[in-house]
């Protein structure tokens, strides 16, 4: 019954909300992208009374919220606690999502006592996107749907400042600020404002985890197996799922970047479970890799159920379970077109996976048994055959400003220090494998990071300002609260969909605020912009009494 309640509220609100491309002339502030963050972003401006308009490319608000990732990152590891860093907005989406499962109240008793407890900020998608719409009602932002900005020509230009964005049905925004609130910073490159897209070589700002990685322990294969289509001949060529090329120097730049994903939500529950039936382009010898490993002695294990209603959250609890590692490098600078093909390609192929540990006969009896328990949900993504509509992305395009965050603001050992901190970082440095190579004769994973939250030689920052800003000498009213001036492995620590959240209320509080005032974005006056972040509840630094 709650899952068509919600399901009605998400129609009528969108119905609602929508705005004809036509009424679409000027505006305060243009937020493109309606990713959690892009819609946080948008309350304040509304509630402040300023014009604001959200624009997204698909028809569904909320991103990786609404897409499947309900397993969020908060207190989720024995090792540390980061629920204290979620404040202003942030809070109130998951205090609203509590209130939807009745739990508001424990919600309210754990945030006073700041206990540990993981289960309150999980949710399904169908309910946070219910949140969210309603949110937006609410604050009466106005949406645009279903309008990508123009690939070529898309953003209108003079001097220093944006003045529209083109969109590809044909509507034309003009604003006062601009927010890039995408998760590949497709406004940012398109407007021609500086970025980066892969890794850094560790000694271009000092760091020791960045770039290529050849002492990988994180996630690595703990059974040997042989890469090559004929074992233990090279020049017979790699099963699919090994990328051809050589490891590289440690230490060294590349343009690889961690795999991406699909977070689907899958169910046991035979009211709501969908069977995942055989792909009709299936090929078996693309599971060549999982065959080899679990022939080798490898386990695989199912995803199991950590999400209100019996459901799953699952990305990449296993390395050969969910990542699509080494596919995903062009990602963020490929064409609208290229992005639909691999999308495509890897539904297919995580379609296929989930057949296979079902039905190989590589795969024990009892394995397969535990992988066929698992379908889609009814009552997710139901205008998408219940797959998640896009990937898990991971790292887009980073923008390059004049302050860069770096592995230095988290390090435990003499810290970098923020003295403009809009929010917090409240997460380890954490990279999933970014190549699966053949090396020494065997398959070998490269590039993850996390071993950190366990070592406890990380902290948590501020969110500098500085980095959702960008060049003084490039454009001055647009800011990023996705894609922020950082270095890969300090967007490793930053990528959490709650530091989006928190650092998009106070980007949008910052963009309000240089309206009134007739600044540009690079000259806010920070104390003043600090106060007007602390009367609504962000936390801009750690409680007294931190402890890691």
């Amino acid at each position: 019954m709650r899952a068509r309640f919600d399901f009605a509220i998400i129609f009528l609100v969108a119905h609602l909300t929508r705005v004809s491309p036509a009424a679409l002339i000027e505006i305060d502030v243009c937020i493109y992208g309606g990713t959690s963050a892009g819609v946080i972003a948008a309350i304040p401006v509304a509630n402040s009374g300023k014009q604001v308009v959200l624009v997204e490319a698909g028809q569904h608000l909320g991103g990786m919220s609404v897409e499947g990732l309900g397993g969020t990152d908060i207190d989720s590891h024995a090792e540390f606690q980061n629920s204290p860093a979620v404040g202003g907005l942030a809070l109130e989406f998951y205090r609203r999502v509590s209130a939807r499962y009745g739990k508001q109240r424990a919600f309210d008793n754990m945030v006073r006592n700041r206990a540990k407890q993981s289960g309150l900020w999980r949710f399904e998608s169908h309910v946070a996107e219910a949140v969210f719409e309603a949110w937006i009602k609410e604050a009466g932002v106005k949406v645009l749907r279903g309008h990508r900005l123009k690939e070529i020509n898309g953003v209108g230009k003079k001097d220093s400042r944006i003045e529209s964005l083109h969109f590809e049905k044909g509507a034309q925004v003009s604003a006062k600020v601009f927010i890039d609130a995408t998760y590949e910073g497709d406004l940012l490159a398109f407007a021609g404002i500086s970025f980066v897209v892969g890794r850094e070589g560790n000694e271009k700002y000092g760091e020791s985890k960045n770039s290529i990685r050849t002492d990988t322990k994180h996630g690595q294969f703990y059974r040997s197996f042989d890469p090559y289509r004929i074992p233990g001949k090279p020049e017979s060529g790699l099963i699919f799922g090994v990328q051809d090329g050589q490891l590289g120097v440690h230490g060294q730049a590349d343009d690889c970047i961690q795999g991406y994903c699909f977070r689907l939500c899958l169910t046991k529950r035979p009211s709501n479970r969908v069977p995942l039936e055989k792909p009709a382009n299936f090929d078996s010898s693309r599971y060549e890799l999982h065959r080899r490993y679990v022939n080798a002695g490898g386990i695989i294990s199912p995803p199991g159920a950590g999400l209100p209603g019996g459901k799953t959250a699952p990305g990449s609890w296993h390395h050969l379970a969910g990542n699509f590692t080494g596919w995903n490098h062009r990602y963020p600078m490929a064409s609208y077109t290229e992005r639909k093909s691999m999308l495509r390609e890897c539904r297919d192929y995580i379609h296929g996976f989930y057949w296979f540990m079902a039905h190989d006969e590589s795969v024990s009896e009892k394995q397969c048994e535990q992988w066929a328990a698992w379908g889609l949900c009814k009552d997710e993504f139901a205008d998408n055959e219940g797959w998640p509509r896009t990937f898990y992305v991971r790292n887009g395009r980073r923008m390059v400003s004049d302050f860069v965050l770096t592995e230095a603001h988290v390090r435990k050992a003499s810290p970098e220090p923020i003295d403009d901190s809009v929010g917090l970082v409240w997460w380890p440095p954490d990279l999933h494998h970014a190549q699966r190579i053949a090396k020494d004769g065997r398959v070998w994973n490269e590039g993850a990071v996390f071993d950190e939250s366990k070592n406890a030689d990380w902290i948590p920052c501020g969110i500098p300002y500085r980095c959702l800003i960008p060049k003084y000498s490039e454009y001055t009213n647009l800011l990023t609260p996705t894609c922020p001036s950082s270095s890969d492995v300090g967007y490793g620590a930053y990528r959490i969909e709650f530091t989006f959240m928190v650092a998009a209320h106070s980007a949008a509080t910052a963009a309000v605020m240089a309206i009134a005032e007739g600044n540009r974005v690079q000259d806010m006056h920070y104390p003043k912009l600090r106060d007007a972040l602390l009367d609504p509840g962000q936390i801009l630094t750690p409680p007294d009494t931190f402890h890691h």
